[in-house]
């Protein structure tokens, strides 16, 4: 299966499995002419990969998970662990965007929005609170 292919199959864009192969993620064959072929475990790994960037893991995250994956003799307290770690990172961003949609709302529900130049909202920004 060429790149195209492989692209329509995982949902991945090509630039990205390039970018893949580049860093080592994954390693299809190469036919006579130089052209990548992907078979069926090639395509599972990208899948796999698409799959957990899809979930915001790091790509360095997702080679561990990957080469856990392949590990049959695992222990599933170290994907724990990796996938723990990134829910606290996720949580914790998810505070920050929270604070940072209350204080937008309020600056927005201080703003009269009318013709008079004062505006809580850039003087905010301005540091004059």
């Amino acid at each position: 299966m060429n790149i195209k292919e492989a692209s329509r199959c995982t949902g991945l864009p090509a630039k990205t499995i390039r970018y893949y192969e580049d860093i080592g993620l994954v390693k299809p064959d190469r036919d006579d002419n130089g052209y990548r072929s992907f078979s069926d475990p090639v395509l599972h790994k990208l899948a796999f990969v698409g799959r957990g960037r899809a979930l915001g893991f790091s790509i360095n995250e997702c080679r561990s998970l990957l080469e856990l994956y392949e590990d049959q003799s695992r222990a599933s307290a170290e994907v724990k662990t990796i996938a723990a770690a990134h829910l606290a990172e996720v949580d914790k961003r998810i505070a920050e965007m929270t604070e940072m949609r209350d204080t937008l709302a309020e600056l927005v529900d201080c703003c009269k929005g009318d013709e008079r130049p004062d505006c809580p909202i850039l003087y905010s920004l301005a540091g004059q609170d």
